[in-house]
């Protein structure tokens, strides 16, 4: 596998267009701050980390709307690629949505929002789109 972010949101994207409660990925610390980000923002409901063998595992359980059944992520995007890396300032920010949505990056504070990068005046590589 040459990019794990990729199948991180690929694997995420399958299990909401088969309508699964829960999915199950390879565990590494930049899926796991990703994860957290996903939580804090309130696109999933809960996630939990596995440790089971060298690499270990993370449940997400995915958040639906009850009276509709759409799940709360409606688009994951892959921005920046292995072959392809897109880098922004602070100042260049992309706006998902219009502000609705987020763009996580990885910047040399760790991996954060764009509107948080903003603030702290931060800059980074662009890894994915979310709404």
């Amino acid at each position: 596998m040459t990019d794990p972010i990729a199948d991180y949101l690929t694997r995420l994207r399958n299990a909401i267009g088969a309508n699964h409660r829960v999915v199950e990925v390879p565990a590494s610390n930049l899926k796991k701050e990703i994860t957290k980000i996903l939580f804090e923002k309130g696109y999933i409901k809960n996630y939990k980390f596995v440790e089971d063998g060298p690499q270990g595992t993370i449940k997400i359980a995915l958040k639906y709307d009850l009276a509709n059944k759409v799940c709360a992520i409606k688009s994951l995007t892959r921005v920046s690629t292995p072959g392809l890396r897109k880098y922004v300032g602070y100042k260049d920010m992309p706006r998902v949505l219009n502000g609705l949505g987020i763009a996580i990056l990885s910047t040399s504070r760790g991996v954060m929002t764009d509107k948080e990068a903003a603030v702290q005046k931060v800059g980074g590589e662009v890894l994915c789109y979310i709404y």
